[in-house]
């Protein structure tokens, strides 16, 4: 990957990732899962994905960057559709960390508190916590997605 691709992707991460020690960006490959979204392994390490809206979220499977960030607790009855990838409806958050609009925001299951999805919020967590019904979380990548799926084929070649 070229310097400037690097520089590209450490640019949107420092926006995304607010607060965050970033890791050193030195050995970076994506493996494209299809045109303009892909899983960023840095240093032999899957830790993020590429959406085309020009956002890089934590990977699924990285819990130590994963809690790094807000999360919502949904409801057992909202896990099926946000696998499916949903966005998250107000009625099916049983909790939330605060956190802006715009931010990347993990989806936690109620029973297990396992990460099931991250996605961008559509409201603040202030203004989510007064509504009755609505979207609160776009979500782009969740259990079950094509990043999830290319994880387990590449996880054996890195």
């Amino acid at each position: 990957m070229s310097k400037k691709d690097t520089e590209k992707i450490l640019k949107i991460m420092n926006k995304d990732w607010k607060g965050i020690s970033i890791p050193k960006l030195k050995n970076i490959k994506i493996f494209e899962v299809e045109e303009n979204k892909g899983i960023l392994i840095i240093d032999s390490e899957i830790v993020a994905v590429s959406t085309p809206v020009d956002h890089i979220l934590p990977f699924l499977g990285k819990q130590e960057i994963l809690k790094k960030f807000p999360s919502v607790i949904v409801d057992s009855g909202s896990i099926k559709f946000i696998c499916n990838g949903a966005k998250v409806l107000r009625p099916g958050i049983t909790f939330f960390d605060s956190f802006e609009k715009d931010e990347i925001v993990t989806i936690k299951d109620e029973k297990f508190r396992k990460y099931i999805a991250v996605g961008l919020a559509i409201e603040s967590s202030k203004t989510s916590e007064s509504m009755e019904k609505g979207y609160v979380i776009n979500n782009l990548h969740f259990v079950g997605d094509k990043f999830w799926n290319m994880f387990k084929e590449i996880s054996f070649r890195i």
